[in-house]
């Protein structure tokens, strides 16, 4: 097992990185503020080759994996610019249709995925499951050559951007009458299709919304891979999702802890920088080393799932547990040691804090997290 980059990847990381400083924090953050969308920083990573690399070769992309895409995740944050629709559209909706896709879906969508002309989001929480994917109520019924669909979602990033989402729904079995998962590509202008914004406290480009299928009127070929691909097709996108959401989670605690670094070495209070004192050195080595610790997390993990190892799900579920520690650590701590001016927008580290504190929550929180590993880890006894 080796995880020394190769040197495409690491000239990857340095052309991505180079794109994030071009435009940097200020720019992300006056977008978000604005309620406006970052579609130039979208459109150049696009152009570049980066929001596809992990797609396959014959379909227009770099022909990567989830590693070189936790690469362009992790260094977009890190240069300021956290892009949270790289995790929904190229992480998830594109790996489940080149995965779990029909040859029609893969040549319909995933050219879009690799230029960054197709954004997709990807739609499974809803209010009454939580994290209990069991309890999905919204359905999907034969109707004629087609299905219908209906059902509410919530929690789903960026559909006022995208130009379909994936939902995640629940269709009857034919022959044991019970409903089991199936994946839908639904245009987000497709008449029954509604959004409503939920106003949040987090400074981000992408909003959040409730979604609501009234009966929506779907051709056969929005059933992603055929009847029997359900369960398949949703696993294909859950690992990555968490994978690229620990790299952007790492990404935002590098970020946050360079500005540190930079303010700890320059600021002076009593003849020295503060940086000196170990009260404020200590709790940013510490967040280094945590952050540290969550890259190689990050790295084994997408190193598994590209390599189709059994331990990929414990693997992506463990760096999904250790970003989102570490990065709400190493964003608090950089708040901490500007005192406060770690609050004042121009220094741009708060503007992080309460991106940085979702990474715990979501995709899937902590709790959900550590009931998976004694389970499947420790072998004890199930507790949900």
């Amino acid at each position: 097992m080796d995880f020394r980059e190769t040197d495409e990847q690491r000239a990857l990381r340095a052309a991505v990185a180079a794109l994030a400083a071009k435009y940097g924090h200020g720019y992300w953050v006056e977008k978000s503020k604005r309620g406006e969308r970052t579609d130039e920083l979208w459109r150049e990573a696009g152009q570049l080759g980066y929001l596809g690399v992990a797609v396959p070769e014959q379909y227009g992309g770099g022909g990567g994996g989830i590693t070189e895409l936790a690469i362009v995740c992790e260094e977009l944050a890190a240069g300021g610019c956290p892009l949270l629709l790289i995790v929904v559209s190229p992480a998830i909706a594109a790996t489940v249709i080149a995965k779990s896709g029909t040859e029609d879906q893969r040549k319909t969508w995933l050219p879009g995925f690799a230029d960054g002309s197709t954004k997709m989001s990807f739609a499974i929480t809803e209010p009454d499951a939580g994290s209990n994917a069991h309890h999905i109520s919204t359905t999907a019924r034969p109707d004629g050559d087609g299905w219908r669909l209906s059902g509410r979602k919530y929690y789903i990033s960026g559909v006022d951007e995208t130009d379909a989402t994936l939902v995640v729904a629940r269709l009857e079995d034919a022959r044991t009458g019970k409903l089991r998962p199936a994946m839908f590509i639904v245009p987000t202008h497709a008449p029954g299709y509604e959004r409503h914004e939920i106003p949040m406290e987090i400074t981000a480009p992408e909003r959040q919304y409730t979604v609501f299928f009234d009966d929506v009127r779907l051709p056969a070929e929005a059933l992603v891979g055929g009847e029997d691909a359900g369960l398949t097709a949703l696993f294909a996108g859950l690992n990555p999702e968490r994978i690229t959401v620990a790299a952007y989670a790492t990404g935002m605690g590098r970020y946050a802890l360079g500005k540190a670094g930079d303010y700890a070495r320059t600021r002076s209070v009593w003849g020295d920088p503060i940086g000196a004192h170990q009260a404020i050195a200590h709790p940013l080595a510490k967040a280094h080393v945590e952050l540290e610790l969550a890259r190689l997390a990050v790295q084994r993990a997408a190193w598994a799932y590209d390599r189709d190892d059994p331990s990929a799900a414990e693997a992506a579920n463990i760096a999904k547990y250790a970003a989102g520690e570490a990065v709400i650590n190493a964003v608090d701590t950089a708040v901490q040691t500007h005192g406060g001016n770690g609050m004042a927008t121009e220094y741009g580290v708060g503007t992080l804090w309460a991106a940085a504190r979702v990474a715990r929550i979501a995709p899937i929180s902590r709790e959900m997290i550590l009931n998976f590993v004694a389970q499947h880890s420790l072998g004890l006894p199930k507790s949900y």
